[in-house]
């Protein structure tokens, strides 16, 4: 009989996603107030405002969007959140972040305005899945190749027409692969930090 595991209630594993839901809760409660000074904004970036690259992320389309983002939130943390810590979950976020805004700035010139944790999330999927790796757990193999085989479809054929439906504006696939690449950062870093802490 398939035992489930008990969800990660710990505040260690728990407080970086209720920080995420609640301040991207704050952003769509109060979208037409702050919006324009927070969202990614390739224009407003390459003026200085620099802290778009982090602020944007917590910003969705519409409510649909924002149900989707803060529901793979919520999954992410129930599959992953036993890896959870303060400290952890915030470099994730933050290399997630960086890297996904960084690169659609670099390499993604047609993309002005961006908003949405998809990016961050592909980050934290990744990251996640490497973990149950690294934990010897078989199901990170499936995890990690689910992820790669998303990116690489998105790449070759684009994101779903019924999903730009529903959040009611393009999906930023090339986020997606840069968040990821993020994920895969913070991964390393993790990994060689606590070897040499450990040596």
């Amino acid at each position: 009989m398939l035992q489930l595991k008990p969800l990660p209630v710990k505040a260690t594993h728990s407080l970086g996603p209720l920080i995420v839901f609640t301040l991207a809760l704050s952003a769509f409660i109060f979208d037409a107030q702050i919006s324009d000074l927070l969202i990614y904004n390739r224009s407003l970036i390459t003026a200085g405002e620099y802290w778009r690259i982090i602020s944007g992320h917590f910003f969705h389309s519409n409510a649909n969007h924002f149900l989707l983002n803060t529901a793979a939130v919520a999954l992410l943390w129930a599959l992953h959140g036993q890896y959870y810590s303060y400290k952890n979950y915030l470099l994730v976020f933050l290399t997630s972040a960086i890297v996904c805004s960084l690169g659609i700035y670099w390499f993604s010139v047609n993309i002005e305005l961006y908003v949405g944790l998809s990016g961050v999330l592909h980050g934290f999927f990744v990251w996640g899945a490497l973990m149950d790796i690294k934990h010897k757990e078989k199901t990170g193999y499936l995890l990690l190749i689910g992820v790669m085989a998303k990116i690489i479809h998105e790449q070759i054929y684009g994101a779903s027409a019924d999903v730009e439906i529903l959040i009611g504006a393009s999906v930023a696939t090339d986020a997606h692969l840069y968040g990821a690449i993020g994920g895969l950062l913070a991964f390393i870093w993790c990994y060689f930090t606590a070897n040499k802490a450990s040596a």
